[in-house]
Formats: C-alpha cells, structure tokens, sequence
C-alpha cells in the first residue's frame, strides 16, 4: 500500500512538472519580448512604426540588442552628456496587454513600453547605442554598448534614421559648420562691396562734370 501511494505520489509530481501546476517560478520562465518598434528620426518629429516580422524590425532588433544587459566604458564627456546628436531614438513596446477595467479599450489593445534606445555616430563611425531599460522611471541607470556597422548602414540606407549624416556631425558641429559658412559669406560680401564702392567713386571721378545753366551765366 505503501509503495502504490510513493507511485502515485510520483506520477503527480511529474505530471505537475511537466503541466506547470504547483511548480514554484513557473510564470517566471517566460520572457516578454518586445514585439513593436518607434522609431523617432534626430531631425524629425514624424514616426515610424514597425512590427515583429518586418525586415525593419529585425534590422532594428540586430543594431540595438534590446535584450542587451552589459555596459561599455564611454568618454567621460559623453556621461556627462556632451554626446553627439542622436541619430534616431527607438521606443520598444509590447502589444497584446491591458483591457478592462484598466483601461477603455478592448483586453488585448493596449502597448506596454518596454525600454528606449538611441543611437550615435562616433567621430570614427562607430554606431552607439545609449539605452534606457526603464523610461518611465527617474533613475540614473543608462547604459551604453556598440553597435554593428553594417547594420547600421544597412537602415540608413533604408531611410530609417532620415537623411544620411557624417560621422561624428554632433548638433553642435552642424551649428559651427553654418557659422563658418556664414562668415565666409559675410566677408565675401563685404570685399566684393567695398570693391564695388571704390570702382563707383573712380568711375565717377573719372566722367566729366556737368555744366549747369547757372554756370554757364556766370561764364558768359
């Protein structure tokens, strides 16, 4: 008797086991993946949604590594925040959540964000990835890892990020750039005109004085 109630026994727990009843951290196994990418270009406020299964995404999801939990060492200056200019920033998102009476809409409707990342360009071309695991909360834990050229090329030239930047061209390059141009011009102008003045007044110096009537009374 004994020995058919150790067996029975047995057999519960092994088909509790393998059903997932009763086993302790049985939720905890499964992994929520995003399965949704915005994508907000540096120089544009339009967005761009792509979705598991698209080419797109799975480009996205080979650059940023959203499951990446390592940080790299980065320049003290880009800590503190003197960064390039990002070139795209992503938010990653689950759909398939919420419903009622949480929200209004329907058990399924609803997109959780899951984490933010944004990408740089190095003054070598390296692509950077600046990552956020919790947007919606105030901390300081950012991390930072490199990624893959080729990838990256790959959705620059797909457009994904906008118009094609020069590597390491930070905001504030950009502004030096115009500013350059600027001056540039500003002196062009400002030679040709003094050049133009002084051409006037020899030309005019140059050409005969008209006789006034009143002259020619005086002459007479």
């Amino acid at each position: 008797m004994i020995r058919r109630t150790a067996v029975v026994t047995a057999g519960l727990v092994m088909t509790g086991a393998f059903l997932g009843v009763g086993a302790p951290g049985a939720g905890a196994v499964a992994k929520d993946v995003p399965d949704l990418a915005i994508v907000i270009p540096g120089d544009s406020a339009r967005t761009r949604t792509v979705r598991s299964g698209d080419t797109g995404f799975a480009r996205l999801w080979d650059l940023f590594r959203p499951d990446e939990t390592e940080s790299e060492a980065v320049p003290p200056e880009w800590r503190e925040g003197r960064y390039p200019r990002a070139r795209a920033t992503v938010v990653w998102g689950l759909t398939g959540i919420g419903g009622w009476p949480y929200t209004e809409r329907a058990p399924g409707g609803d997109v959780a964000i899951e984490r933010q990342d944004q990408v740089f360009l190095a003054e070598d071309g390296t692509p950077w990835i600046r990552s956020d695991p919790a947007p919606d909360v105030a901390d300081d834990d950012v991390r930072w890892h490199r990624g893959a050229r080729k990838v990256y090329d790959r959705l620059e030239k797909a457009g994904m990020f906008g118009p094609a930047e020069r590597p390491g061209e930070s905001g504030a390059g950009l502004r030096a750039r115009w500013a350059l141009w600027g001056a540039l011009a500003g002196v062009a102008l400002g030679g040709g005109g003094a050049w133009g003045l002084r051409r006037w007044c020899a030309r005019r110096d140059a050409e005969p004085v008209a006789r006034e009537p009143r002259q020619e009374l005086i002459d007479l």
